[in-house]
């Protein structure tokens, strides 16, 4: 924890009073329950209240953002935002990873690199740093990693793919679109997969990626391009 503590006050400027909120928000269910005799807490209830504030602080800049969206327009951009591989990602970019205490059984099946982990790691966080320095400290975090990400628009870009190529596909009528995993390789925590996307039966393109989401966007976004 000494080592996270460091570099959590180099990156962020962030120094934790209560050391014992970021451990928990570090503890992944799987090794409380390896070490149930020391009654150690994980990070689940940490992780609901990074939820919520996160919910807030990103409907907030949203809001503020854009005057003129309407409200279904704002909440499906918050839903990219805040999806569960998009805060993966965020912890990756911390090195949250890197610091996270797993089980053995989750260590080995390659828990550290999963996305559901890591999304719920990076919401636990939030919680800790909720009730650690309040609200203002965790919007200037968000400032700092999130908010960037999205002025870039990388996730508007990132949830059009495979819309787009459905709504261009589906203006000649009613198609069957089918996205296949054709291959898996690397180690278990760092797989990078392979996807065609077919319509009709007819293969259109092929996409790479770290996760089957990824590469469904890859390969939905080459097929885009080659429609043009």
């Amino acid at each position: 924890m000494q080592v996270l503590e460091e570099k959590l006050q180099q990156d962020f400027d962030i120094v934790f009073d209560d050391k014992n909120l970021l451990e928990t928000a570090f503890t992944h269910t799987s090794y409380a329950n390896e070490h149930r005799l020391l009654n150690i807490s994980h990070n689940e209830r940490l992780e609901f209240l990074g939820d919520a504030v996160l919910q807030l602080l990103i409907s907030q800049y949203l809001f503020q953002k854009y005057p003129k969206k309407p409200e279904g327009d704002l909440s499906k951009m918050r839903s990219m935002i805040v999806r569960e591989e998009s805060l993966a990602g965020f912890s990756r970019y911390c090195g949250f990873d890197a610091y996270i205490k797993l089980g053995n059984g989750e260590e080995k099946s390659g828990g550290r690199n999963r996305d559901t982990i890591l999304g719920d790691l990076f919401e636990a966080f939030l919680g800790a740093l909720l009730l650690d320095k309040g609200v203002e400290k965790v919007n200037t975090f968000l400032y700092q990693v999130m908010i960037p990400q999205v002025e870039l628009g990388n996730y508007e870009r990132v949830k059009d793919y495979k819309t787009s190529l459905q709504e261009r596909l589906q203006t000649k009528g009613n198609v069957l679109i089918d996205y296949q995993v054709t291959n898996e390789t690397g180690p278990a925590h760092a797989k990078t997969f392979e996807v065609t996307v077919s319509v009709d039966g007819e293969v259109l393109s092929r996409g790479v990626g770290k996760s089957k989401k990824l590469a469904e966007q890859d390969a939905a976004k080459k097929a885009l391009a080659d429609l043009q």
